[in-house]
């Protein structure tokens, strides 16, 4: 039976586009080399050792484990899954080579793929959600997860499991925060995509006025969206004057929008949530537009919560509510 692995794209998949444009899955570790003529875990334990002397005993114990999977566990026909933080979106595929090195690429260390289907987070149990928010790089999925989204995407049925990571040392507490941080990220997502499309408006009114502004919701348009105008004094006479464009929806955001938008905002700021994220024609319009224009998307958006929250209202925290929860350090 073949078994299924996940392979995280870089910080916030910042490299998921590269992977899936050209059907491969990557790993880093570029210390390491061409690790063609690795033939155990032993001898990448040893160079894991030799390379990177700044690792403690439990750093390269994982980064070893990572390593071998993605080296030596791999089987062509095995399944492989990689995260679009951005989009929310899982892309399932097949590996079809063995290992191989490419020194012309960020992440060298490459299996070629071809991917079958991209699929929303929101259709997977709360259960595999938390299996799959798993910090490391490379992990293999569980049998229940796999079952789970082999019978969902492929046999169109469903099952549930959830794994928990279960680490004791003091070595092993700052690996477990870094985990369980990579989760509630995702676990707020997950309550942001919930909200309906005027309680999302509602939401970034609440971090805008956590941000120290007074806010004044339009009356909904003929898309059933609504503008967010924002000033320091509620009323729009003093600077800076804001323009805000929410869209809640699942796909992105294209140049044409922003185009739409900067016209829209004219002299003034302008912000323009997507949770669906931005094309890479979107953000460039951005930029070049003549005056400041900041777009949020999803993982942005969750940024600011966080960042804010203690200086969210009644109204604000209502929408999203969320609990501090205290690390021993």
């Amino acid at each position: 039976m073949e078994k299924m692995y996940m392979v995280r794209a870089g910080q916030k998949s910042a490299y998921y586009s590269e992977f899936f444009d050209n059907k491969y899955i990557a790993i880093g570790w570029e210390k390491l080399g061409d690790l063609t003529g690795i033939k155990s875990i032993s001898e990448i334990k040893t160079l894991m050792e030799n390379k990177y002397t700044e690792y403690n005993k439990q750093k390269i114990g994982l980064n070893v484990s990572q390593v071998n999977k993605f080296l030596l566990e791999m089987k062509v026909n095995d399944y492989v899954l990689t995260y679009n933080s951005e989009a929310r979106i899982y892309s399932l595929g097949k590996i079809v080579s063995g290992y191989r090195y490419n020194g012309d690429l960020y992440y060298k260390n490459i299996r070629d793929v071809t991917w079958l289907e991209s699929f929303s987070r929101d259709i997977l149990t709360n259960t595999s959600k938390y299996s799959l928010g798993s910090l490391s790089t490379v992990f293999e999925v569980n049998e229940e997860v796999r079952k789970e989204i082999i019978d969902k995407i492929i046999k169109k049925s469903a099952s549930k499991n959830i794994t928990i990571l279960q680490n004791q040392d003091d070595d092993s507490l700052d690996i477990i925060k870094e985990d369980y941080e990579e989760k509630s990220i995702e676990f707020i997502k997950d309550k942001i995509s919930e909200l309906d499309w005027e309680k999302m408006q509602d939401l970034v009114a609440a971090i805008i006025r956590s941000l120290g502004f007074k806010t004044k919701i339009s009356k909904a348009g003929p898309d059933r969206g609504k503008d967010i105008f924002a000033s320091p004094d509620g009323l729009g006479l003093n600077d800076p004057r804001i323009l805000i464009e929410v869209k809640h929806r699942n796909g992105q955001m294209g140049s044409h929008e922003i185009r739409s938008f900067i016209t829209a905002v004219g002299s003034g700021k302008g912000i323009y949530v997507s949770t669906g994220g931005f094309t890479k024609d979107a953000k460039y319009e951005a930029e070049r537009a003549p005056n400041p224009i900041t777009l949020i998307d999803i993982d942005y958006l969750v940024d600011l919560i966080t960042e804010n929250y203690d200086n969210f209202d009644i109204d604000g925290r209502s929408i999203i509510p969320l609990k501090k929860l205290y690390w021993p350090i």
